[in-house]
């Protein structure tokens, strides 16, 4: 068992990791364009999340030095009693103990993840995907430097190098202490840790994210925050599914300007039956595409009666993820966003933002669409447990 390390270590450590990624820049870059060379799948979306440039660099640095700025989150009081007995009773926040990331494509996970999972006083076990395995490697090394800069273990930080089925033996019988999995990638991902895991785990969810435009909306805002929210195909919180307010002023006229713009950007437009029909648009076959996370150049429009027809869509289709309202009515607004099911909800605003850097959080771990323990971008505060601590002196029950 690795003893939890002072929060001057573990800052240290993080600062150091600042240090030689800025040093060893160019040489990640060139490793990983060794795995872009030899990435051989079709799929867009894990190409994008899969490269490392200056500004992916950039902010990892940014990450680490900024989680080393932040409050310990470990050992932070939650609630004190002093019992009639004389008991002094804390609640205070610990660490989980051992973290598993499980995740594809993205060498930055095994900086900024990583970085969360360890400022928490956690022990790190990270299983990345074999399309990133030499930039995985080449980062985990640079942990294993700053580690060692600060006589800790390298064992806080370790790489499994696991094929599918070693992978799913693990998480059946883990061979070393587990408390936490966080898987990150695409649903087939999550389903097979949810399916195989043996400890809890917080589901990193899907996106298919939804824009509702109310008969009431500013018709400048909704067209920059759909553009917005299809400016980075890849991301979790894209918008592939638009909701056009049938009793919209001007709505046809809107509509075709939209579908011009999407165009321009290279994004195939599909539609329900009444804006494929007024728009010569590609008609969708089955109502499951709803349900559908496309991470690629492509959304979905649909005309829609009202406010309430809009939640009971979004609720019935969506991720769980993010979901946004234009309107420049408040109490439209009020209503939507109080009973939209998502982790996130916005007003005039582009779902791009669901983001722990974005949302003040410094960072994230995972974007959580479960309800426990914690729901959306999971930061450095929220990667903790709770312990009880009770202070007597010889008191019976």
């Amino acid at each position: 068992m690795n003893t939890l390390l002072s929060i001057e270590t573990r800052n240290a450590i993080l600062l150091k990791m600042a240090v030689l990624l800025e040093h060893e820049r160019e040489a990640l870059i060139a490793i990983n364009k060794t795995d872009l060379d030899a990435y051989k799948g079709d799929d867009i979306s894990m190409f994008d999340r899969l490269k490392v440039d200056d500004a992916k660099v950039d902010e990892m640095i940014k990450s680490v030095t900024h989680l080393a700025s932040q409050e310990d989150p470990v050992g932070v009081e939650r609630f004190s009693f002093k019992h009639d007995n004389g008991m002094q009773i804390y609640n205070k926040t610990a660490s989980f103990g051992a973290v598993l990331i499980i995740y594809e494509s993205r060498p930055d996970v095994t900086v900024e993840a990583a970085g969360i999972a360890f400022k928490s006083g956690n022990k790190i076990l990270l299983k990345g995907g074999k399309e990133s395995l030499r930039s995985n490697l080449k980062i985990v090394e640079l942990w294993h430097e700053a580690l060692k800069a600060y006589d800790a273990s390298t064992n806080w930080v370790e790489y499994l190098q696991f094929n599918r089925t070693e992978t799913q033996a693990f998480l059946e019988k883990p061979t070393q202490k587990v408390d936490l999995i966080v898987p990150r990638g695409g649903e087939r991902l999550i389903a097979f840790v949810k399916q195989h895991a043996t400890c809890p785990v917080i589901i990193s969810g899907r996106g298919n994210n939804f824009v509702y435009v109310h008969k009431e909306a500013d018709l400048d805002i909704a067209i920059d925050v759909i553009m917005n929210g299809k400016s980075k195909i890849s991301a979790c919180n894209a918008v592939d599914k638009v909701l056009i307010d049938e009793n919209l002023p001007n709505k046809d006229e809107f509509v075709k300007t939209l579908i011009s713009k999407l165009k321009e950007s290279k994004i195939e437009v599909l539609g329900d039956d009444i804006v494929s029909k007024d728009n010569g648009l590609e008609t969708i076959k089955s109502d499951d595409i709803w349900y559908k996370e496309f991470l690629d150049y492509k959304i979905l429009i649909g005309e829609i009666a009202s406010n309430q027809d809009a939640i009971a869509m979004i609720n019935k289709y969506s991720g769980g993820h993010s979901s946004s309202i234009i309107t420049s009515n408040d109490d439209e607004a009020k209503l939507f966003m109080e009973n939209v099911d998502t982790a996130a909800v916005y007003h005039n605003a582009s779902t791009r933002f669901t983001d722990g850097g974005q949302l003040g959080l410094g960072g994230e771990l995972a974007i959580s669409t479960d309800k426990l323990h914690q729901r959306g971008p999971i930061g450095l505060q929220h990667l903790v447990t709770n312990k009880w601590y009770v202070h007597g002196n010889g008191q019976i029950r």
